[in-house]
């Protein structure tokens, strides 16, 4: 009881802190800056957002979809909301999902298993590849000092390179096809009576559940045990946890270790749940990269990311919805990419007003985390 009043007072705490209401007025500023754009392209800014509304939770296909949209992004979010609040940048969350993905591809297509054991064996398969590959740029930054920005992005490419190297084995990829052979009905957690409602082209799968579970014991560790608060003293302060007795350098090889395997559980949900095979890619997906901006817009917090991952999805799915007034992609995207400026922008709005509040004099009460 006293574990559920401690979480109630945090949710509570959450939804009336200045950050979330600093979101909010950021969420009204790009939807209005977006707007702008609009009606300056000729288009109804009402009209086409109502489409876009429509899109995201008119129908339960457009929910079904948001949520699917969103699920790999939770997860990519969490990953550098976790090294962040540890002190570390993981621009290599894009590696990291495809790492995840090849090797839950490889594990779901070559091993023979029933349903209950394949799903998890898949699944953490492709989460431990996807740590032990962050992990190597942890090592090189504690033992050598080398970034974990530059290691992180050397490493995208890597993987990039390598995931289209193992599709050019015959055991593996499909023939006359840019893609793998798709993995085996055992290991797949697609939800199929749930198409009979939303229909069936969309992927509806257990993934979401998966990403959520995934984001309630992210947050356990990260604030109720002794592992998290290590590893979050290094974050604010290696020196002084140095001092304290703290291994600082197996912490950041954890941490990495960690966010990665967060970064491959999304690749390894994504094809599991999605595309339920990997393909040739002449460039990245971007499911890492919109990561950094989920856990931006959700203040790297476990709780903030599972909402701005669903919001940043369903603007995503939803956006679509414009072309039906005929707004060229090319406007959607900079509507799209205007919201989630101004939405990811809002510690600046904060540094702004606390500026402002300084030289009127009306006090101080805003600070920046």
């Amino acid at each position: 009881m006293t574990k559920f009043n401690d979480f109630k007072a945090r949710m509570i705490d959450y939804i009336l802190n200045e950050n979330l209401k600093l979101t909010l007025f950021s969420i009204i500023l790009g939807l209005l800056s977006g707007a702008v754009i609009l009606a300056i392209a000729g288009f109804n800014p009402i009209e086409a957002y109502r489409l876009m509304i429509v899109g995201m939770l008119g129908s339960p296909r457009g929910i079904a979809w948001t949520i699917v949209q969103s699920t790999p992004l939770i997860l990519t979010g969490l990953s550098v909301a976790f090294a962040f609040r540890t002190g570390l940048f993981n621009i290599g969350v894009e590696g990291q999902f495809i790492i995840g993905a090849l090797a839950t591809t490889l594990a779901g297509y070559f091993l023979r298993l029933p349903a209950i054991i394949h799903i998890p064996v898949a699944l953490l398969i492709g989460m431990i590849a996807a740590g032990l590959w962050a992990s190597f740029a942890g090592y090189l930054k504690a033992k050598f000092g080398v970034h974990e920005v530059i290691a992180t992005i050397m490493l995208n490419w890597i993987a990039l390179y390598l995931n289209n190297y193992a599709l050019e084995f015959n055991a593996f990829r499909r023939p006359s096809s840019e893609s793998s052979h798709r993995i085996q009905e055992t290991a797949s957690i697609a939800i199929t009576w749930l198409r009979d409602i939303v229909g069936p082209a969309v992927k509806v799968n257990w993934g979401i559940v998966i990403a959520l579970v995934i984001a309630i014991i992210v947050h356990y560790i990260l604030f109720n045990t002794t592992l998290g608060f290590q590893l979050r003293a290094v974050g604010y302060n290696r020196d002084a946890s140095e001092y304290g007795g703290i291994n600082v350098n197996r912490n950041i090889i954890v941490s990495m270790g960690i966010a990665g395997m967060l970064s491959g559980a999304a690749g390894a949900v994504h094809v599991m749940g999605v595309s339920r095979q990997v393909s040739v890619l002449a460039a990245m997906e971007g499911f890492g990269f919109n990561g950094i901006a989920v856990s931006l817009i959700g203040n790297n917090s476990p709780i903030g990311v599972v909402f701005s991952a669903i919001l940043f999805g369903g603007i995503n799915y939803g956006g679509r919805n414009m072309q039906n007034i005929g707004v060229p992609t090319e406007i959607i995207n900079i509507v799209i990419g205007s919201i989630i400026f101004y939405i990811a922008s809002y510690k600046l709005l904060q540094i702004i007003l606390r500026k402002a509040s300084r030289k009127s004099g009306k006090g101080g009460n805003l600070h920046v985390k």
